[in-house]
């Protein structure tokens, strides 16, 4: 018997403290995520929030090494609506990405890297994506 899977419920990403500050800042000024409440855990970090959801949690680890790429993990995908504002943190943080279309799924991807070397997928609906490309030039 299988247990039914109702989606995923957060990525935890864990390192020194300099490294978690820096994916705070970029996952909240760059991404958009909002910092949220976190239990009180006896580890230290931070939950960052979309749509009200806890989605990425940060655990400072005094003991882990510094990130060295991804390991086995590829990319995290979020699902995001403000294209234009997107856009702009991404500029203002200067922060490169490729662009992608997939027409059987109607979407456009935006791929990026974190700080700590992990893959970035931003997906909007193709309808979003020509509305926000519009707004924005």
């Amino acid at each position: 018997m299988s247990a039914t899977i109702g989606g995923l419920a957060h990525v935890n990403l864990r390192g020194p403290e300099e490294l978690i500050e820096r994916l705070r800042r970029f996952y909240r000024d760059v991404i958009g995520l909002s910092e949220g409440p976190r239990p009180p855990f006896r580890s230290r970090g931070y939950w960052l929030y979309g749509s009200g959801r806890d989605l990425l949690h940060l655990t400072i680890d005094p003991k882990a090494a510094p990130a060295r790429g991804s390991g086995c993990l590829d990319h995290v995908a979020f699902a995001v609506t403000d294209l234009a504002a997107t856009l702009e943190r991404l500029a203002a943080a200067g922060v490169a990405y490729e662009r992608d279309e997939v027409p059987s799924l109607g979407q456009v991807q935006l791929f990026l890297t974190d700080p700590a070397g992990v893959g970035i997928e931003l997906n909007f609906t193709a309808q979003a994506f020509r509305r926000g490309v519009h707004e924005s030039a």
